[in-house]
């Protein structure tokens, strides 16, 4: 396994005190140039597929839970494991004072059409939407809505769009290329 990125928020002070340790499965499926990526309306961003690992489960079956549920996939293959990113940032939960997650991406296969998919109610609430995306289109509004600083900015706009460039530059060329 490898470390893609270490990240740390720079609201912390320091890595000390009550941590929230959670770990997480997140799915890179790509259709030649577009991406299989969560519009999220709340936060005005686009984001990888997938989440928590919940206790006692295998990291690829919950991969494949999250993205049933959040995009519909059907088929999910889980092809290899592309690396993971540790990172701390602010917890808004009083018995926390900091959040420390693992975030692991994998390389996936879906089947061509997506099913309805079967969110959470809170991700309903937030506008979650998942959509196939030209990888540049969703790198791009990213980096605009960090850069305007939007007051609803998410926390992890800045994980989702080292991601995204880092596929761009590193799978989807190769995926292009394969598809022919």
């Amino acid at each position: 396994m490898k470390l893609l990125q270490e990240m740390i928020h720079p609201e912390l002070t320091g890595l000390e005190g009550r941590v929230l340790r959670r770990h997480a499965a997140r799915g890179i499926v790509l259709r030649k140039d577009r991406i299989l990526l969560l519009f999220t309306e709340r936060y005005n961003d686009f984001s990888l597929p997938g989440g928590g690992i919940d206790e006692g489960e295998e990291m690829t079956a919950a991969l494949q839970r999250e993205l049933e549920e959040e995009t519909g996939a059907r088929e999910v293959e889980v092809r290899q494991h592309y690396g993971f990113i540790e990172e701390y940032r602010p917890h808004w939960k009083p018995e926390y004072d900091l959040m420390h997650m693992t975030s692991h991406f994998f390389v996936c296969d879906v089947a061509p059409e997506l099913a309805d998919a079967r969110m959470e109610s809170y991700e309903v609430a937030n506008g979650m939407n998942p959509l196939w995306v030209p990888i540049a289109e969703a790198i791009s509004h990213n980096r605009q809505v960090m850069a305007r600083q939007e007051k609803t900015m998410g926390q992890s706009i800045q994980r989702e769009t080292f991601m995204l460039e880092k596929i761009d530059r590193e799978l989807v060329v190769q995926n292009v290329q394969e598809a022919g």
